[in-house]
């Protein structure tokens, strides 16, 4: 069983940054992959980036390259994001994700956290 819990989360002002961070817990968490999602109110969850296990593997959705910048330190059981120049369209729940295969879509995710909370003001 893996448990994941975010923070990190709150409100910015545009052109400001976060650092997201996910606490992974149990004792195969590091053998998965992990990823970043978000959804707003009535869109649907929207990928963000994903790292594979070793980290050697990175992926990011076009709109966040640049801006967003995943890690991990499988040590720590840790997964962070780093968001940089944010924008008011970045404002939504984000969520971190544990799982296998194609890391970019949220059906190949297993386990997930509760989300924290993102919100950029204009």
């Amino acid at each position: 069983q893996v448990q994941l819990v975010e923070s990190g989360g709150g409100l910015v002002q545009a052109g400001g940054s976060l650092r997201l961070s996910c606490a992974a817990s149990g004792r195969t968490v590091n053998t998965y992959g992990m990823g970043w999602f978000r959804q707003a109110p009535g869109k649907e969850r929207e990928f963000v980036a994903a790292i594979s296990w070793s980290g050697g593997n990175i992926y990011y959705a076009d709109s966040m390259k640049g801006r967003f910048t995943i890690s991990r330190d499988n040590a720590k059981k840790m997964v962070y994001l780093q968001m940089n120049d944010l924008k008011p369209e970045d404002t939504a729940v984000y969520l971190c994700g544990a799982g296998a295969g194609q890391l970019s879509s949220w059906t190949w995710y297993t386990y997930w956290g509760q989300g924290t909370q993102v919100t950029v003001s204009s």
